[in-house]
């Protein structure tokens, strides 16, 4: 399949933002439902940009759309998804997920609208659970592998969880958590593959005798599919609330307007299924367009590698730390199948984007979503990449620079990114945040940027990574970049340090590839470095060396862990 989109990417001018209809609701557990924002604090919803979203029906049932299609259009036989040494086709698929639906409505009494946490790593049971969530019209509450008992059961609470399905592997942390959850009454444990043992409390025990056909409820098209609770980088995690629109509408825009890909293609990488930017790559928008995943329990330098040349990958998927470890074992004969490799979920800083290209030939397509809207909205073009730029919003978005007053920022000037299209933020009992999120119908997602007079969106930094020092404005990312191009830096974060004199100053923490060449000396060489490849003035006045830096489950590096040390020293 030649690499290209079908659709132009544009600024998507809006129209009459015509809605498609909504049926009737099939969820009698309304309690999601009473806890969503009032409509004075709902962003604007246009599917105006995207012709395909204005024909959805007002009945949307996701399983029914996204699997149990694929097998009506006679391609049941056809590979879904690469677990090591197995090949799930949808026809298995499929059956797994009718058999748990089965056994979740008939044996544990499920009703539509309960929340059924699913607690895993990537693989194929997994798919089939979450799933069989959707067929059932359950919600379902993905939560990141290494979460703790702690931020489990406040998960579990926050949204009154019934039901958990949870990856064996994981079991001692969700045992722990389900003592703190009045709610969850309901706990089972699968195996990768389905074939684990037949013991109490496991999935498989129950699903022995279990029929193979369910017949998905036929939900409204804003019914609610799932939450997906942000991954902690700005504050305590918050509970992002997704429709059944919203989920088939995020696939629809995707990797096949803006990748060109679909079926034939490969996927894989390292974003996981709990968080949203794996629930979009990894499975929705895949199996929307008939393309193959590889799933991987856990992702490493040379375990994508060997997937990779395994299963003869055509789109690579993982964040630019990640590409960075994977730059020094990466030669173009390893990636010779590859048709594009893609940069989400941080920063991509210049010297990871040529390190790259240097090793295997290949550029990387930049791209950035958040949880709140669900997957990616601004993508740089597959087919005129502009090294570490944004792009533009993809079909379907509208994307803007605010100022202060909410207006557009001229081209050039740095302000506050806005985002309005097909999905959209919606907290569930959050209007505090709700009210930060969303200003004049735009999603305003913290992040600075500047638009370009060609129109190209560049990020500039996280709304509170922007440090003023001595009455400077300096961006803690290009400080980072800086850094980054230093041959003895592996990872760095910057912040700014409280300092008496000027407000703040730059402080940088440092992982290095050798830890053993830290020191004095080597902060005034990176300090000097940084002066030569931006402004003197921005360079780090503090450095410490770190043997890791703090990041959440999704790869994220967390600053505001570093931010909360200082401010207590």
């Amino acid at each position: 399949m030649e690499k290209g989109r079908d659709v132009p990417l544009t600024d998507n001018e809006t129209s009459d933002k015509p809605l498609p209809p909504s049926g009737q609701s099939a969820q009698a557990d309304r309690f999601i439902h009473s806890l969503l924002p009032p409509p004075e604090l709902m962003p604007e919803i246009d599917f105006s940009g995207f012709p395909l979203l204005a024909g959805y029906p007002g009945q949307i049932n996701v399983a029914a759309e996204i699997l149990d299609r694929k097998i009506d259009d006679g391609l049941g036989g056809e590979s879904a998804f690469y677990y090591e040494d197995e090949v799930w086709s949808f026809d298995r698929l499929r059956t797994e997920t009718d058999r748990i639906a089965h056994w979740l409505v008939g044996e544990t009494g499920l009703l539509p609208g309960n929340r059924v946490m699913i607690h895993s790593s990537n693989n194929p049971m997994m798919v089939a659970c979450w799933f069989a969530v959707q067929k059932a019209a359950g919600i379902c509450v993905t939560t990141m592998p290494l979460l703790r008992a702690g931020e489990l059961a406040y998960i579990a609470q926050r949204s009154k969880v019934t039901h958990a399905l949870c990856f064996i592997g994981l079991r001692e942390e969700l045992d722990l958590a389900a003592a703190e959850a009045p709610d969850l009454a309901h706990v089972r444990y699968f195996s990768p593959t389905g074939k684990g043992p037949l013991t109490e409390q496991s999935l498989e025990h129950e699903l022995t005798e279990t029929s193979t056909e369910f017949e998905a409820v036929s939900t409204a098209a804003d019914d609610v599919s799932m939450i997906a609770f942000t991954s902690g980088t700005t504050g305590n995690p918050k509970g992002t609330v997704h429709f059944h629109r919203d989920v088939l509408a995020a696939a629809d825009c995707s990797l096949g307007p803006v990748l060109g890909l679909g079926p034939g293609d490969v996927i894989c990488g390292s974003p996981p299924i709990a968080f949203t930017l794996g629930v979009g790559f990894m499975m929705l928008a895949p199996m929307r367009l008939g393309a193959a995943v590889v799933l991987i329990d856990r992702a490493s330098p040379e375990k994508l590698l060997e997937v990779v040349e395994k299963h003869q990958a055509t789109c690579l998927v993982t964040a630019p730390t990640m590409y960075r470890a994977m730059t020094q074992l990466a030669t173009p004969e390893k990636f010779a199948s590859v048709k594009v490799c893609v940069s989400g979920g941080e920063n991509l800083s210049p010297s990871t984007f040529e390190g790259w290209r240097k090793a295997t030939g290949m550029q990387l397509q930049n791209m950035v979503g958040s949880s709140e809207l669900l997957f990616f909205f601004l993508a740089d073009d597959p087919n005129n990449i502009t090294p570490c730029s944004m792009g533009r919003a993809i079909p379907g978005y509208r994307a803007d620079v605010l100022d202060e007053d909410g207006g557009p920022a001229q081209a050039g000037e740095t302000g506050r990114l806005g985002i309005i299209g097909p999905t959209g933020c919606k907290y569930f009992d959050d209007p505090d945040n709700q009210k930060k999120y969303v200003e004049k119908g735009w999603n305003v997602t913290g992040d600075l940027f500047r638009r370009d007079e060609n129109g190209l969106f560049w990020y500039v930094a996280r709304a509170d990574d922007m440090i003023i020092s001595s009455g400077y404005n300096i961006s803690g990312p290009e400080v980072e970049s800086a850094l980054l191009s230093h041959e003895a830096v592996a990872e760095c974060a910057v912040i700014g340090s409280p300092d008496p004199d000027r407000g703040s100053i730059v402080k940088a923490f440092v992982r290095l590839h050798d830890p053993a060449k830290a020191g004095d000396g080597l902060v005034k060489i990176l300090q000097d470095h940084v002066k030569s490849e931006i402004a003197p003035y921005k360079y780090p006045r503090a450095v410490a060396f770190l043997e890791a830096l703090p990041k959440t489950q999704s790869g994220k590096l967390q600053r505001k862990v570093l931010r909360q040390q200082e401010t207590e020293k």
